[in-house]
């Protein structure tokens, strides 16, 4: 993945407003207080073990929850496990709940005591087998520290109860993992995908799940990290009318580390993390879910993977739209979600700019493929300085098995939707402008841009008064798209001004500018023919 450099941390969500305009987030203000601790505990090694705590601090206050609810109605059912099984509630044994815990903060044992509630609770669950950390009394870590944590986190939710206790403490979990995101630079763009970015993906795919339309809810991540496509795609249902429980949840994840934070993540919200796989070979080459299609993919694979092992894998059957070069992973990507999506499926990925224009080792040759095989959906250059792992712009696909459909994209509101024939064109926007700056380094997206990339693709997908806009959207034909040598870059469709030079990295500028003289050598071989016939024939006359 493309380098970038890391910001201190804390420093912009320290600075960022509540909703209200009134001053730093609660989140905010929890991350700075949590950081002050964190003293000269590195945040990739800190981020374990405050997240640990969130983590066990909400499973706990569930529990607690309902326990005291059933003591009330029959004290025989609060000890029957299956009781909290079926609201997806953890079963917490006494010496793991936090009430314990809290009790015992201040207790140099608090660390062993921290162990021993985690491997508790996971003896009694086996979805968190292996998932939760175990490390809190290690000689490094400070259990004043630890104490001072646990006084901490006791006072989020405080005072709440049920769903709103579960959502503020999922909020916060997420925030966490976005600060400790920015504290670690390019490592913590591996685990995390800024929220903003994986809104706009998930707004414009509109996860919902409709069987009637054979739109089935299965939604997929080859590359999981810590599971933000799944919580956004979560919300976006539940915003819609949907309930948690309604999409199936499909993923898969190479570093192990990353999958426990996934799980973890997940289990915060209530949402069933059991299709959550990891192994050490990842997507690629041990393929979790190799036959399962899926109708909506969401994934942000790492930038220009060079080592993917793809020398091992030339007679793939994923490969439809040809064999990827083993020096790049990112038309393998594309490839293998093209591979698992369903019938009536799409996808967005987040890919390196120089994806939509390299001609190197045959790329140049599978996106020709790709888009006379009408794939590819929609293209969105994003602006720089969107993510934690580099300050270069990244760009989105949008890639669909048939452009054709006639069916909608889900259920209730959305679902109503019927998609028209767009067979032969390809929607490209240029986004470059939009966002605004949370901090000297990182750019973030807006309620309102989001919802303008949004509206913009499903007017076209829709029929719904869509319009070309100069400088922004444009829908391009497959013939005008192949008068580009098959580049997919937006600006050069939607009439955009050229980017300045210092906005985009060198390998790319100049793949562009190859792909472009290449256009420039076979007009002129064409025209340098037109003159040979032409004086050929005066010569005839004569």
């Amino acid at each position: 993945m493309a380098r970038g450099r890391p910001r201190k941390t804390g420093q912009s969500d320290a600075k960022r407003p509540s909703a209200n305009g009134t001053g730093p987030s609660f989140e905010a203000q929890l991350f700075l207080a949590a950081d002050k601790l964190r003293k000269n505990l590195e945040p990739s090694d800190y981020k374990h073990v405050v997240l640990g705590l969130i983590f066990l601090r909400h499973i706990s206050q569930s529990f607690q929850a309902k326990h005291a609810a059933l003591l009330k109605e029959d004290p025989q059912a609060a000890e029957d496990h299956d009781e909290y099984e079926a609201e997806n509630i953890f079963w917490v044994p006494k010496e793991a709940r936090w009430t314990y815990l809290q009790a015992n903060a201040k207790q140099p044992t608090i660390g062993k005591l921290i162990d021993e509630a985690m491997a508790a609770i996971e003896a009694h669950n086996p979805p968190l087998k292996g998932v939760l950390p175990k490390d809190y009394n290690r000689p490094a870590l400070d259990k004043v520290m630890v104490g001072e944590l646990i006084d901490l986190i006791s006072g989020i939710a405080l005072h709440e109860e049920g769903a709103q206790a579960r959502d503020l403490l999922g909020k916060v979990y997420e925030y966490f993992l976005g600060g400790f995101a920015g504290s670690e630079g390019k490592r913590g763009g591996e685990f995390y995908t800024p929220r903003s970015v994986v809104r706009v993906l998930v707004e414009m795919l509109e996860p919902f799940p409709n069987p009637a339309r054979r739109v089935e809810g299965r939604v997929y991540d080859p590359c999981c990290g810590s599971g933000g496509m799944f919580v956004q795609a979560e919300r976006f249902l539940e915003a819609h009318g949907g309930r948690i429980g309604q999409l199936a949840l499909y993923g898969q994840e190479s570093n192990y580390t990353t999958w426990r934070l996934a799980k973890m993540n997940l289990a915060v919200r209530g949402i069933d993390a059991t299709g959550i796989a990891w192994n050490n070979e990842g997507s690629f080459h041990k393929d979790a879910w190799r036959d399962t299609r899926f109708d909506f993919i969401l994934a942000n694979p790492p930038f220009n993977v060079s080592d993917w092992g793809g020398e091992r894998l030339r007679e793939d059957p994923r490969w439809a739209y040809g064999i990827p070069p083993a020096g790049n992973a990112n038309y393998a990507w594309l490839q293998h979600i093209l591979w698992h999506l369903a019938p009536g499926g799409t996808a967005g990925v987040v890919l390196a700019n120089g994806s939509m224009s390299s001609a190197q080792s045959g790329e140049g040759e599978i996106r020709r493929a790709m888009v006379e095989g009408d794939v590819v959906d929609c293209m969105i250059a994003l602006p720089g300085q969107l993510f934690y792992s580099t300050q270069i712009p990244a760009c989105l696909w949008f890639l669909t098995k048939t452009k054709a459909n006639g069916h909608g994209s889900g259920g209730g509101a959305v679902g109503h939707k019927t998609f028209r024939d767009r067979r032969g064109e390809v929607l490209f926007i240029d986004a470059r402008k939009l966002g605004h700056m949370v901090d000297r380094t990182r750019r973030e997206f807006a309620d309102a841009d989001i919802a303008r990339i949004a509206a913009t693709y499903h007017a076209w997908r829709e029929g719904t008064g869509y319009e070309d806009v100069p400088g922004f959207c444009k829908a391009a034909t497959l013939e005008e798209i192949g008068t580009h040598n098959h580049v997919l870059t937006p600006g050069r469709y939607v009439g955009a001004a050229a980017a300045e030079e210092d906005d985009v990295p060198f390998p790319e500028r100049f793949a562009a500018l190859k792909a472009t003289l290449a256009e420039q050598f076979a007009e002129a071989d064409k025209l340098s023919a037109l003159i040979q016939t032409k004086l050929g024939e005066v010569g005839t006359d004569e």
